[in-house]
């Protein structure tokens, strides 16, 4: 692992730092999880202390890369649950050698040959060299050999096999199984003259694979040997042809049906097709499977394909619809598609055997030496496919599914899952059909494919209706596809009965009854996605079972898994769920959504609210979080979900359940905080306190309100709220509420600058905190009453509150406050000259921060940290550390970052 800098080769520091670059090179631009660096570093055994190697780690590999890169383009992001390399990908040596790869394609053999030596340079030593093996990426080893594999066809063509001999002997030592490299070594030695030695070649290696593999050699490597054995002289040519011997009487097939008018887009999608045509390594047909959820176009995507492609196939098309997911008919037998195939090849009838296996003999025969395109639409599964793959190696085979057919990938198949279209391909389709839109048409067209789902099948009815019925206006239609209610119903061809509604009825009617019920119970779900968790809850069984549920239901293409036990539908899939008619499973959602967020809100910081479902819930499956960046990232991810649920509760008048998850879902946003959805959430939270009579309630979620308007600098306008919320727990006696509720009051006034004011009140609630035994109260009045002091001019009376309120964060175990205390206190000392301490807690405040995931408090630190080494002329690093702190203030979308942004300027340019 290391970096060019002009001539100059810069290695990071020891084999754990070089590993954890690796890891961020080998996912470029990705989120690399921290349990995953730990696994790897540590062979799944890590130390106790392993999290906070890998932030020593991270924080060395980011002082390196400031060397390497000084633009600081490429650097490392912590996100979420782990850390992301930003890069560009263009610098990365593999990205770089798969590039000239794929560049050399279908160019003339001399220009292949200097890409692909280029390509093959960029290797300088084994893969992954220097880290001690903790990281392991065979894809590098085989994208290596790929490389020099086709480097070699190339020289072949050119008549360099004496030039290459050599190399291939030590390759083909080192991989003996590899039967394209012991394939182009029999082929250069036979072009040498040495005959007999090619043959020993063929002989060791057909020996030795039936001894240790118990494997005969594969088609093209037999056939190679049998061509030196009857002293094939076209194999002397630099540029050999394949040579197909037609067969007197046989037809040539074109059974593809007519493509559809109109197709538009999937650009990736033929690009890979043409790849898996053009990439065959002629010892067995390509096949490619097309797969994706009903409607998406796949049988449309495999006829236009093979329409275009036609001229590639010079003996015949063959086509079969083995009617998969066709509830009116049984799926088609094999073997009946087999006497239609032998039959389209000129096979007279009471010459096609009646047995499947000899059918499929006959069939693999007539098209050995022959190049055909055999298109296998809407396969059931993969039992329904085998006996249709041809032998021979200059055939291809386009299958299209509803499920993955992984049983297909052991025969070589290549996998490709097709979603929707992009949104401008998707208008491409309405256009195509009912013309241009008008200008002021453009962003109701807009919304009409939006409304589709950008799904071909509901795109291509759109478009007709409106032709079709032309007393139906754009905006009519939109409105009709705008009612949940009717949108199903309305993406409907009247005469011939198909409609997405129609469509997916062909993939659920064939479903368990389980998998049935499942569909039915996610359609309450409401929000985006979901997990086996949430699914636990609503159907009462165990994570594990409603795992495998949702895994029945992503082969089918009706959930799709963005990420590991990360599930989402598609909209119209959703309307259908929602239509098969579950029971009332909203509050089995809220159940779960309020004991997971209780579970990770407790470990971002100690609850200050006695709202307790961590225990009151046990048969509430719990997600996996252990720490705080799990619960972080548990948040992050289901953030529009909570969101989803305290909509549908509040609709539903669940109002009590509402509220207290606006409250746990607010201690998130304390930490990673973002204005607009928290705002919205404390609004439907405070809204239910009121209409459950929860006085209580009321209290904390005005509070909650008034931690917003003063994270965002608005501390004036959170008198009302404050003042309200301390005449309610003033009513109900409650000290605790009060202390709350005079401490936010009191922040109120130091927002005002009314200093002495809000030290009063402080003090204030300080004494109901102690009488209530509230220590993170305590702490927090400590932490204000030390600002104030530090406003009034006097840091020295400062210092004390502040390291009290430092040990008790410590004591009540807050770490997020910890770190925020530590930088006040840093702050204070910087101001009172004394460095040395203020440099010690500034940088303990910035590793607490990031360890934890705390953006703000990060940021302030950095900014603290920045005045200490401004202070004692190091203007680089203090650029450096304002650099990373105007980041994460943007990140968090603080006012502070102008303030910022004004330090950086006013450092000195000519240092």
């Amino acid at each position: 692992m290391c970096a060019l800098v002009g001539e100059n080769t810069l290695v990071p520091g020891g084999p754990g730092l070089r590993g954890l670059l690796a890891m961020l090179l080998l996912e470029p631009n990705q989120v690399v999880s921290v349990e995953h660096v730990m696994d790897v570093l540590w062979d799944h055994e890590p130390p106790a202390t392993a999290r906070t190697i890998v932030q020593g780690y991270v924080s060395r590999l980011r002082r390196w890369l400031s060397t390497v890169d000084p633009t600081r383009e490429t650097r490392i992001q912590t996100t979420g649950p782990g850390y992301r390399l930003v890069v560009d990908e263009a610098r990365i040596d593999v990205a770089l050698a798969r590039d000239l790869l794929a560049e050399s394609r279908d160019r003339p053999a001399g220009e292949r040959a200097e890409l692909l030596a280029r390509a093959q340079g960029l290797w300088r030593g084994p893969e992954l060299s220097g880290i001690g093996g903790r990281v392991r990426a065979p894809e590098l080893a085989e994208l290596r050999l790929t490389v020099i594999e086709a480097r070699v066809d190339a020289d072949l063509e050119l008549g360099r096999h004496d030039d290459v001999i050599g190399e291939l002997a030590a390759l083909v030592d080192t991989h003996p199984f590899r039967e394209h490299l012991v394939g182009q070594f029999v082929l250069a030695l036979y072009r040498c003259g040495r005959r007999a030695a090619a043959l020993e070649i063929y002989q060791r290696f057909a020996h030795r694979a039936a001894r240790e593999l118990g494997l005969d050699p594969g088609p093209g490597l037999r056939e190679l040997h049998s061509r030196i054995l009857r002293d094939d002289t076209t194999l002397l040519e630099q540029r050999p042809t394949p040579v197909i011997t037609p067969r007197v009487g046989v037809l040539t097939p074109a059974q593809l049906p007519a493509a559809p008018p109109g197709f538009t887009g999937r650009d990736a999608e033929l690009g890979w097709l043409d790849g898996i045509r053009d990439t065959a390594d002629g010892t067995a047909p390509a096949i490619a499977v097309l797969v994706g959820s009903a409607g998406v176009g796949k049988s449309a995507l495999a006829v236009v394909w093979g329409t275009r492609a036609a001229a590639d196939f010079p003996d015949g098309r063959l086509y079969a619809s083995l009617r998969g997911f066709d509830p009116r008919h049984e799926p088609i037998e094999p073997a009946e598609v087999l006497a239609r195939f032998l039959l389209a090849l000129g096979v007279a009838a009471e010459h096609i055997p009646d047995d499947l296996a000899e059918r499929a003999a006959f069939y693999r025969s007539l098209l050995a030496e022959r190049r055909l395109l055999v298109l296998l639409d809407d396969a059931r599964d993969s039992d329904q496919v085998r006996p249709l793959l041809p032998g021979g190696p200059g055939s291809m085979v386009l299958v299209t599914s509803r499920r993955t057919l992984d049983g297909l990938v052991t025969h070589g198949a290549a996998l490709r899952v097709l979603g929707t279209l992009p949104p401008d391909e998707a208008e491409a389709v309405i256009e195509h059909a009912a013309g241009p839109p008008a200008d002021h048409e453009r962003a109701l067209r807009t919304r009409l494919a939006r409304l589709c789902d950008h799904l071909p099948l509901a795109l291509r009815i759109a478009g007709a209706r409106l032709v079709a019925s032309p007393q139906w206006s754009l905006r009519e239609l939109v409105g009709e596809l705008a009612d949940e209610r009717t949108r199903l119903g309305a993406l409907r061809v009247q005469d011939v009965d198909t409609g997405v509604r129609a469509a997916l009825d062909l993939t659920v009617g064939g479903l368990d009854p389980v998998l049935t019920a499942t569909l039915r119970q996610l359609g309450a779900v409401p929000g985006p996605t979901f997990g086996p968790h949430l699914l636990a809850t609503m159907a009462g069984s165990s994570p594990e079972a409603a795992r495998e549920r949702l895994r029945g239901l992503a082969a089918l293409f009706l959930v799709t898994e963005s990420e590991p036990d990360v599930y989402g539908m598609h909209d119209l899939v959703r309307l259908y769920a929602r239509e098969l008619g579950a029971d009332d499973l909203l509050p089995p959602v809220l159940r779960y959504y309020l004991v997971a967020s209780d579970l990770c809100r407790r470990h971002l910081r100690a609850a200050a609210d006695d709202i307790d479902y961590s225990e009151a819930e046990p048969e509430v499956p719990r997600p996996p979080v252990r720490g705080r960046e799990d619960a972080l990232a548990w948040f992050e991810r289901e953030w529009p979900n909570l969101v989803a649920a305290a909509e549908a509760g509040a609709k539903a008048g669940l109002h009590t359940q509402v509220w207290q998850l606006a409250r746990m879902a607010s201690e998130f946003r304390r930490v990673r905080s973002r204005r607009d959805d928290w705002e919205h959430v404390l609004r439907l939270g405070l809204d239910a306190a009121k209409a459950a009579g929860d006085r209580r309630g009321e209290v904390l979620m005005r509070l909650s309100r008034c931690v917003l308007l003063t994270r965002f600098d608005q501390e004036h306008e959170t008198v009302a709220d404050a003042e309200r919320a301390v005449a309610i727990a003033t009513e109900l006696r409650d000290s605790k509420l009060m202390a709350m509720g005079f401490n936010t009051v009191a922040s109120a006034l130091y927002g005002q600058r009314r200093y002495n004011e809000a030290l009063a009140g402080y003090r204030k609630a300080l004494e109901l905190s102690g009488r209530a035994g509230y220590r993170l109260g305590e702490a927090n009045l400590l932490n204000n009453i030390a600002q104030v002091h530090r406003n009034l001019g006097a840091p020295a009376e400062a210092v004390s509150p502040q390291a009290q309120a430092v040990a008790i964060f410590r004591e009540v175990g807050d770490l997020g406050f910890v770190g925020l205390a530590l930088a006040n206190l840093a702050e204070l000392e910087h101001e009172l000259n004394m460095p040395e301490a203020a440099e010690t807690h500034a940088r303990e405040a910035i590793s607490l921060a990031e360890a934890n995931g705390l953006d703000l408090t990060e940021a302030f630190a950095r900014e603290v940290f920045a005045r200490v080494l401004r202070d004692r002329g190091e203007i680089a690093a203090a650029r450096v550390e304002l650099m990373l702190a105007l980041e994460l203030y943007r990140l968090v979308q603080s006012p502070a970052a102008q303030a910022v942004q004004a330090g950086l300027a006013a450092l000195p340019t000519d240092v």
